[in-house]
């Protein structure tokens, strides 16, 4: 087999190759960058020894299966050729038509693309039936799922060999049809999108942005921090290929994701993006708060807490949060206090419970369900003093804390549930199935849970009634809830078996 491209995706995808014991001839027309291709495969292989988890032996033979070549004639031996060149398609169609003279009639041409439509990729071929996408996911060696991409034109055949190939290199395979951005890309890079959007609108910090995404929700990065490591120019030309393809404001770039484009703040590779990246600047991943978790300093000495919750979950709610309080050496009261915490839900407003004699002094709360995180939602009443001893209190009980206006959603369900909503419209399309869509998030990028496993954790109901709230108060269609999602609503299903549905 062949891989064309050797930059970090194609110098991957050898690697995974060779450990699987497969001979590869990794080419690259420009020799500087085979030269860099190779040094990254020894690199990464020699990681993989210190870290014991190949031995010498095993590493000098992996190595020994790897051809380099400078040349796309070194395919034409090849049953099986991996394209990974830039994901631009006229530099694409141009290799494929290269190949296409240079291999056996009978060789299988596969695309890596992960957005551009490998039907168009595979037009300009003699035999079509023979072209696919299998898109890896990055870093090629540790991330456990391909998608394997037939076209309009691509044979069962075919379909069934890539799969298979994937099958036996230790990877699971999801098979999807020619749609731009598959599974992954498709629901990925709109969620990222969003976070943009919200940021730029002052909706809320950057660092509160991604504490919300991975303490709140349990995701392995924040969308900002995320960016930054796909880059902001990847980023934006998937989402050109899904906005072309789809329209909405889910799929239109962000104007500051362009202008950060076009400004060369790119992410991780350049140096800066929505973080910088110089040798004294902390990575995102790991930002901790101005005052620790464990402070212990005296904050207020009294709370008045209120139910705002919309269902019947709130009582639960503030008997719990009084407990902490309570806990944490701070007396609840009805009565006179420091501070007046309406205990909120994500579908309902926080003004309205607010006394009205005391609305500077009121702020929402709401602990998602993982209960590390504390959203402060501050009404357009409410004090900067009475939010900062909010945030406060929310420290001395353990929480991280992030701020967020009085919105539908709040913070972390902002950021989640149009995600969770594009995953069931994927579904309600016909486009893949509940347990294709999570595998996608999983294996492909890193979620812990899949977005419809989520979704039947917080209930069909609760996400629906959320959405149709942001909806309402923004009127854009990307928040109307899917009609499958308004199914199982209302007839209390889960999308897996086992989900509560509610």
């Amino acid at each position: 087999m062949a891989v064309i491209g050797l930059g970090t995706m194609g110098a991957g995808i050898v690697e995974v190759f060779a450990r699987a014991g497969l001979a590869v001839t990794a080419i690259e027309v420009d020799r500087a960058a085979l030269a860099r291709g190779m040094a990254a495969l020894d690199a990464s292989l020699s990681k993989a020894e210190a870290r014991g988890r190949l031995t010498a032996g095993e590493r000098d033979q992996v190595l020994g299966r790897v051809t380099a070549a400078a040349d796309l004639a070194a395919a034409a031996s090849a049953g099986l050729v991996v394209e990974v060149v830039p994901e631009r398609m006229d530099i694409k169609r141009q290799v494929f038509a290269e190949l296409d003279r240079a291999c056996r009639p009978e060789a299988v041409l596969v695309t890596n693309t992960s957005s551009l439509p490998v039907t168009a990729i595979a037009a300009g071929t003699r035999h079509p039936g023979r072209v696919a996408g299998m898109h890896f996911f990055n870093p090629a060696p540790v991330m456990r799922m391909v998608e394997v991409v037939a076209a309009v034109q691509t044979d069962p055949a075919t379909t069934e060999t890539l799969t298979g190939l994937v099958r036996s290199i230790g990877k699971t395979p999801v098979v999807v049809t020619d749609r731009a951005g598959f599974v992954a890309n498709a629901l990925l890079l709109p969620y990222l999108n969003h976070a943009v959007s919200l940021l730029a609108a002052g909706y809320a910090t950057r660092e509160d942005i991604d504490m919300a995404a991975r303490v709140g929700l349990g995701l392995p990065m924040g969308p900002l921090a995320l960016l930054d490591l796909i880059g902001l120019d990847t980023s934006l030309a998937i989402l050109e290929v899904l906005d072309g393809e789809f329209g909405g404001a889910r799929f239109a770039p962000a104007p500051l994701l362009r202008r950060m484009t076009e400004a060369g703040r790119i992410g991780r590779k350049s140096g800066r993006g929505f973080y910088d990246y110089g040798q004294d600047s902390p990575p995102p991943a790991v930002l901790t708060p101005t005052i620790q978790p464990n402070d212990s300093r005296p904050i207020l000495s009294s709370v008045t807490l209120i139910d705002g919750a919309a269902d019947h979950a709130g009582p639960a709610a503030v008997a719990t949060l009084a407990e902490m309080i309570g806990a944490a050496g701070v007396s609840v009261t009805a009565g006179e206090s420091d501070l007046v915490v309406v205990v909120a839900s994500p579908g309902a407003a926080v003004l309205p419970a607010a006394p009205a004699d005391r609305a500077a002094d009121t702020v929402g709360m709401h602990v998602p369900g993982g209960g590390r995180l504390a959203e402060v939602i501050s009404t357009v009443a409410s004090s900067a003093g009475a939010a900062a001893r909010a945030a406060a209190l929310g420290r001395r009980l353990g929480l991280e804390v992030v701020h967020c206006p009085d919105r539908p959603g709040f913070l972390a369900g902002a950021l989640l549930y149009p995600h969770l909503n594009d995953a069931v419209r994927m579904v309600q399309d016909g486009y893949a199935s509940a347990a294709d869509v999570d595998a996608a998030m999983t294996l492909g990028c890193g979620y812990p849970r899949g977005p419809l496993a989520m979704l039947d954790d917080i209930g069909a109901g609760r996400v629906h009634a959320v959405l149709a709230s942001m909806h309402a108060r923004y009127g854009d269609p990307a928040f109307a809830p899917a009609a499958l999602l308004a199914d199982h609503a209302t007839a209390g299903l889960a999308f897996h078996s086992g989900g509560s549905g509610q």
